[in-house]
């Protein structure tokens, strides 16, 4: 039983750490969908009132999905190394298709979360009804009573009604719960079908290999982890020696005297290499060979930003 359990830690230790494009969107979802259940169980309360109403059930779904997106663009890498681009070489390198690929990468998995927020606060119903029962026409009503016709529509949602008028509330809620499951169903439709046709789009107008572009996913997960594990690494030692010059001497546990005595750091490396490697991404290829990174190219000594003689620039973004 233990080992079972271990091992099922163990798959979903591998399944949270992947950094495959789909899983990860479905992971910010699943998460989206849990939120919003959240939010309409503990949060979720409809004012009732004429005019408070619409404003309410649109902030409901709106202020939320726009903080998402918010997030979305802050947690995406892109979104930094297009500021640092901007910030040390400029957009003179960058054509129009390359900037294109670049914000609708950012916006496109910015765009997960908010709309799996909005599908689910629709096909939901409660901030629409919230929304829109005091525009129900009166007219559309069978023996409706005409005075104060929006604020009685508008105290439908809270189902606080007089007992002659339950009838009426339950047709305008389920009339309007179908239109917001529609706008959801059609809102799922119309993503599923823009996915679709940029991954086709994706495809057709890549410049790599499907086994090709398998690999350069492959070399930029792997560079990103050795990198990051390597600088953990580096500063640990570099700290290390510091530390151990101010006091004279420095703790280190078991492990950390292993990694001081087995990788010998002697420097810092230098801001231009620094800004070599930071920046925005397009595949790239030198004289017929692949640069898959920015580090991929330093390593190579190839100078340079734009088109050269040797080199030439693919306007493919990396996912």
């Amino acid at each position: 039983m233990a080992a079972l359990i271990a091992e099922n830690f163990r798959f979903l230790s591998l399944f949270f750490k992947s950094k495959d494009v789909m899983i990860f969107n479905g992971l910010v979802a699943l998460g989206t969908v849990g939120s919003e259940e959240l939010f309409s169980v503990v949060a979720f309360n409809c004012p009732c009132s004429p005019a408070r109403n619409y404003i309410y059930g649109l902030a409901a779904i709106g202020v939320p999905a726009l903080a998402l997106f918010l997030i979305g663009v802050i947690w995406n890498n892109h979104t930094w190394n297009l500021v640092a681009e901007c910030h040390k070489r400029g957009t003179k390198n960058f054509s129009a298709a390359a900037t294109f690929l670049l914000f609708g990468s950012i916006m496109g998995r910015a765009s997960v979360a908010p709309i799996t927020w909005s599908v689910i606060s629709l096909l939901r119903g409660e901030a629409y009804i919230c929304a829109l029962s005091e525009f129900v026409k009166p007219s559309s009503l069978d023996k409706f009573p005409a005075e104060n016709a929006a604020e009685v529509l508008a105290k439908f949602p809270c189902r606080d009604v007089p007992a002659n008028l339950t009838k009426f509330r339950d047709e305008v809620t389920r009339r309007l719960r179908y239109e917001s499951q529609l706008f959801g169903w059609l809102l799922i439709g119309v993503v599923a079908v823009l996915i679709f046709l940029t991954k086709c789009l994706k495809h057709c107008c890549s410049p790599l290999s499907y086994r090709q572009e398998a690999y350069w996913a492959q070399y930029r997960s792997n560079e990103d982890k050795l990198f990051r594990r390597t600088a953990e690494v580096h500063s640990r030692i570099l700290a290390a020696k510091n530390v151990k010059q101010f006091f004279g001497f420095v703790a280190l546990d078991r492990e950390e005297k292993e990694l001081v005595q087995e990788f010998p750091v002697e420097g810092v490396q230098p801001s231009p290499q620094w800004n070599a490697i930071t920046g925005v991404y397009i595949y790239r290829e030198n004289k017929g060979f692949p640069l898959y990174s920015r580090l991929h190219k330093w390593a190579k000594g190839v100078e340079g930003n734009g088109p050269t003689p040797e080199g030439h620039e693919l306007l493919f973004l990396a996912s």
